[in-house]
């Protein structure tokens, strides 16, 4: 199905809610303030920093689409702890001193809603800034009321969110999952089958607000997600943002590939002490972040959706005195000419934060222009920021992070010249 590309002006503020408060939402705020100050540079932001080639030059990617502008943006979200932006960001420890008191009243006047939690979802983790109701339908009624507030008291003209809170419990679709009938239905009699992920998704979806999935969960990757996003006119995309180490792996993993090189294992460790690293030492929530981390190698190296042959394994490990510094190492067993095995060993000292801020900025900017271009459902292009992108129903995920460089840019190119655009799930 496709519609017309044209796109209405990006006018007025832009509010971008952000569930969880945490580590990378702080960072991603304080970013934005310190960007639009002029006192830092909003480095791995394609909206920002990135070029699109177009007509034989490159061009800055805001003079080709009309994107929000920085100076537009206003931020809200949730969180199960009362503190503001600047509070939790210095509790987060990623960023320095000197940034965090340059733009601390701003971060302070963040505060966050209370959150929409159940402990048996994100077991590690408890706070005491929650709502309480006797159903999933209200406690959706009542962050539909939070989006409602929040739009009127900040001006907001359009309002899009990223999901940056904890990675939930492992969880597959169900029959409640199935249309916006059973899963209404699901909400009213309180399905355990629906996780908290889930009630910010459909709040968002229900007010005809844009929606992308930064964690591994089951947040809007089922049938009646799509449907409801169908039936709004909402754009939604997910999940779970490519960071560190699968970064390397969608880009190392295509080159060996195109050097037609074999591949006999991959093992993957990590250490990481931020709160995410103690929400994964859940087995239930890790097993949750392991298909998304597995299924990448998978989908480079399978043929047709042909299993690959080759053994892939990632463990992580929280260990706290990493804090947000992660360290991640790989061990690559490949083979050449004639069979001859080799060895390719890494370890990269990564920021998970630093590097899924710009992230959180574009696809805000980005499912926000989708909207005005008038697309909804699941938007394929967004792909090159995830893990385990979505896609149409049946339709095989792309991994190879050149080969969903080329698709961003192809649709961003369409956009820019009125040509219609494919519409998925």
């Amino acid at each position: 199905m496709r519609r017309s590309a044209s796109i209405r002006a990006a006018l007025g503020k832009l509010g971008v809610l952000l569930p969880g408060l945490g580590a990378v939402a702080t960072t991603a705020m304080a970013g934005v303030f310190l960007a639009r100050r002029g006192v830092a540079r909003p480095t791995g932001s394609l909206t920002q920093v990135g070029t699109l080639r177009v007509g034989g030059q490159a061009r800055p990617l805001g003079e080709v689409v009309p994107l929000a502008s920085l100076d537009d943006l206003e931020f809200g979200g949730w969180d199960i702890f009362p503190d503001d932006a600047l509070a939790s960001a210095t509790h987060a420890g990623v960023l320095s001193t000197e940034h965090l008191d340059a733009v601390g009243a701003e971060l302070r006047s963040v505060r966050p809603m209370r959150a929409a939690f159940y402990p048996e979802y994100v077991r590690r983790l408890q706070g005491p800034h929650v709502k309480s109701t006797s159903t999933k339908a209200e406690m959706v009624e009542q962050l539909r009321d939070d989006i409602r507030a929040f739009r009127r008291s900040r001006g907001c003209v359009r309002l899009v969110a990223v999901w940056c809170g904890s990675t939930e419990t492992y969880l597959t679709p169900g029959a409640v999952h199935q249309s916006v009938r059973t899963f209404e239905e699901g909400l009213a009699r309180n399905a355990p089958e629906i996780s908290a992920s889930q009630l910010y998704a459909w709040a968002c979806l229900q007010e005809g607000v844009p929606f992308a999935n930064g964690a591994p969960n089951l947040t809007v990757d089922f049938p009646a997600a799509w449907e409801l996003a169908r039936l709004r006119g909402v754009p939604i995309a997910g999940k779970d943002l490519k960071t560190g180490q699968t970064l390397l792996k969608t880009i190392l993993g295509p080159g060996l590939k195109a050097r037609s090189l074999g591949l006999t294992g991959w093992v993957s460790a990590n250490l990481l002490g931020n709160r995410d690293g103690e929400v994964l030492s859940d087995p239930d929530a890790f097993r949750a972040k392991e298909a998304t981390k597995l299924g990448v190698l998978e989908g480079i190296f399978g043929a047709d959706g042909e299993a690959a042959d080759f053994e892939h394994h990632v463990a992580i490990d929280y260990y706290r005195p990493r804090g947000d510094a992660k360290e991640a190492w790989d061990s690559v067993d490949l083979y050449g000419w004639l069979g001859y095995p080799m060895q390719l060993k890494m370890n990269f000292l990564c920021r998970d934060s630093i590097l899924a801020a710009p992230l959180v900025l574009d696809l805000a900017l980005l499912l926000d222009l989708a909207q005005r271009a008038d697309l909804s459902g699941v938007q394929e292009w967004l792909g090159f920021y995830f893990k385990s992108p979505m896609t149409g129903a049946g339709e095989r995920p792309e991994h190879d992070l050149f080969v969903q460089r080329r698709r961003l840019e192809a649709t961003l190119r369409g956009l820019a010249a009125g040509e219609p655009v494919e519409r998925h799930a």
